[in-house]
């Protein structure tokens, strides 16, 4: 699998974009576990859509988030050099070098939405981020991956208590640090908070770091525009994720993570099982026979 990797980082994006249609249409016409998933997510999230509405949004969500998986093959096949290429326009970028200029610490929260990977060659121009960084299960996908990171100018610590303590350092350092908050944590590491009108376990990891380091938020992703390319877009989040109120902190990040991808919202990852625990629910993804 590594070496197929490499082989379709190889194709022209154009193509892997093409590619990624045919897939889409293909998993639109059946019903795919990630059509089925994806369905069920964007009801929850846009209840007030009507039904063409919500079929319309579907098609184009499961078309951006098959283009979403080749481009980051894509990327992490490519220098940090070509990603950069594929960056349009950056609006907001003074937002981030202000943050890093007053050396508070910068938490940058990115939510699985656009083409997320392309920013971390953008984020390496600016600064020599923190990261946290899973192995994958997989060992060739994992070393395809890993490959990709060691490229760049950030130091990869793992995702635990380890990595939770080198990253408030580097914080505190005046450092910067990339989280992406959207994903279904531990119990341990959670609370329930809105999220696109359901309460759902969300992490406190961001919440937590912000109010003993009293750093900066920015808000970060990349859109994919299908005539230009992609654009970047900065902007500082909330004042109020960095308070001492745990759930207030919490419910502002969720709030400011919806705004960013209510942007775009076809962009988003809806095929993730992100309200898999919901407060008071059973899983509402369980396919009964």
């Amino acid at each position: 699998m590594y070496f197929l990797f490499k082989l379709v980082a190889l194709l022209p994006l154009s193509i892997l974009q093409l590619i990624a249609s045919w897939i889409a249409l293909l998993l639109n016409s059946h019903n795919s576990s990630m059509k089925r998933i994806t369905q069920i997510n964007l009801q929850l999230a846009y209840p007030e859509l009507s039904a063409a509405q919500h079929k319309l949004l579907i098609r184009k969500s499961l078309k951006s988030q098959c283009m979403t998986y080749v481009e980051s093959i894509k990327c992490w096949g490519m220098s940090p050099e070509y990603s950069l290429n594929q960056i349009n326009n950056v609006y907001g970028e003074q937002h981030l070098k202000e943050a890093l200029a007053n050396k508070k610490g910068v938490i940058v929260v990115v939510a699985h939405f656009g083409c997320w990977e392309l920013l971390n060659a953008w984020l390496n121009l600016q600064t020599a981020p923190m990261i946290m960084y899973k192995p994958n299960k997989n060992k060739a996908v994992n070393r395809f991956m890993l490959e990709a990171r060691q490229r760049l100018n950030a130091t990869l610590v793992p995702t635990d208590e380890n990595g939770v303590r080198a990253i408030f350092k580097h914080l505190k350092q005046g450092g910067l640090t990339v989280i992406l908050p959207d994903h279904l944590p531990k119990a341990s590491g959670g609370i329930y908070s809105d999220f696109f009108g359901q309460k759902v376990l969300s992490t406190t990891l961001v919440s937590k770091l912000a109010n003993k380091t009293q750093c900066n938020i920015i808000g970060l992703s990349c859109i994919r525009d299908e005539i230009s390319g992609f654009s970047v877009y900065c902007s500082p989040l909330s004042d109020e994720i960095l308070s001492k109120d745990l759930q207030r902190s919490v419910d502002r990040l969720n709030q400011d993570l919806e705004i960013m991808i209510n942007t775009a919202p076809e962009q988003y990852i809806w095929s993730y099982k992100r309200f898999r625990n919901v407060e008071g629910q059973e899983n509402i993804y369980y396919k009964k026979h």
